[in-house]
């Protein structure tokens, strides 16, 4: 009786580190999408700024 205990202990331990590496995995897949979305972003903004830049550049000198 001990034993099948432990056994039946010991696969619901592997299910659940099996669970928990997938979502951990899930997660991480989201997470370099989600980095990648924000550096996108940022170049995004950068090009705007310095087009911005260069259209108030362009009407102070008018």
């Amino acid at each position: 009786m001990k034993n099948i205990l432990f056994l039946i202990a010991l696969v619901l331990s592997l299910g659940l580190i099996g669970y928990l590496s997938l979502q951990l995995n899930n997660v991480e897949k989201r997470l370099a999408l989600a980095e990648q979305r924000f550096a996108d972003c940022q170049q995004v903004t950068f090009k705007l700024q310095n087009q911005l830049a260069m259209e108030h550049k362009e009407q102070q000198g008018k």
